[in-house]
């Protein structure tokens, strides 16, 4: 049977789980763990906690922040890869989920199915985490979100334009959208566009999203310009494919040119340099690819600590987020 506690626990599925509010605490926390990392300060809000990781797909700034995260924290992580647990081969996601709620106090999931992740949400008894699916990435755009705020100052009133395949980042970015009040555009190949459902219920809510397929429509005074591989994790099949496909999709100088004078450049990486990126783009003074990868740490510590004990259980001063 799934969960039936009285008590609701935190998941982060995907963004559509936190409210504005909630990210603002997230973010405001991040602020402060950064802060106090940087100073040498010792922040050990998860004391005694344990966290399972649970990889189905291969990974290094996901798997080594949330490690080390939860090590800054004061906790201690386990690591689950593929041949440890075999999801819905040697086990079912559901009996793994309820087998690990009674050792573990968090599990963080990265897997290819969203549907493996709901299942083990719906039967864990402790928080889970989206670490990446084929369907979304929350604790990516998340940082990614907390890295303009650092270097913009804001989000509202920016331009986000992504460029490349309408993937598991576009759709997350399309949630995003619908929490904060900057417009999102991606520019795909035709075939290769995002989600139509996801895409629908993102403007539904209120974002203020464009599709299209050509890509100086989208660059053109682009605040942000954003990029991913071509090829996912799972589609290496298609890559011959993909990159006549995508030719004339690839962010480089002459593309940068397009946008707005001090517009940023993002990637949430591996990047496939000369390919969806050039070599002088992704190390140009308009990159803040690293800035990003750092900020997975950070962030993803504050949202292990916010689903374990909130605000509130934390006791953390000045976290109130802005409405």
């Amino acid at each position: 049977m799934p969960f039936l506690g009285l008590m609701k626990k935190r998941d982060l599925l995907n963004l559509s789980d936190l409210s504005r509010k909630e990210i603002d605490e997230i973010f405001a926390l991040a602020r402060k763990l950064k802060r106090e990392q940087k100073r040498g300060i010792a922040h050990r809000l998860l004391a005694g906690k344990t966290l399972a990781l649970v990889f189905e797909k291969p990974s290094l700034r996901t798997l080594v922040s949330f490690e080390t995260g939860m090590v800054q924290l004061g906790g201690h992580a386990v690591f689950l890869g593929p041949g440890e647990i075999q999801l819905g081969v040697r086990e079912s996601p559901a009996d793994c989920a309820r087998s690990l709620s009674r050792w573990v106090d968090l599990i963080v999931v990265r897997t290819f199915a969203q549907k493996t992740l709901e299942e083990m949400a719906l039967y864990a008894t402790v928080p889970v985490i989206n670490a990446l699916t084929d369907l979304f990435h929350p604790c990516q755009v998340l940082a990614d979100c907390f890295t303009l705020l650092e270097h913009k100052g804001k989000l509202e009133g920016l331009k986000v334009a992504f460029i490349g395949d309408g993937n598991n980042m576009v759709h997350t970015w399309m949630q995003a959208a619908e929490k904060f009040p900057f417009s999102f555009s991606v520019a795909c190949p035709q075939g290769y566009e995002p989600s139509a459902e996801i895409t629908k219920a993102a403007k539904e809510n209120g974002g203020r999203i464009f599709v299209a397929n050509d890509v100086s429509e989208v660059v053109r005074g682009a605040d942000v310009i954003y990029t991913d591989v071509w090829a996912s994790m799972g589609q290496e099949g298609e890559l011959e494919v993909r990159r006549r496909a995508f030719q004339g999709y690839q962010v480089n100088q002459s593309l940068v040119a397009m946008a707005k004078r001090d517009v940023l450049v993002m990637h949430c990486l591996p990047a496939h340099r000369g390919e969806e990126i050039t070599e002088e783009v992704l190390e140009g003074p308009r990159s803040i690819v690293f800035d990003q990868a750092e900020n997975r740490l950070h962030v993803q510590k504050a949202i292990m600590a916010w689903v374990l004990k909130g605000t509130k259980g934390l006791r953390v001063k000045g976290l109130k987020g802005r409405r």
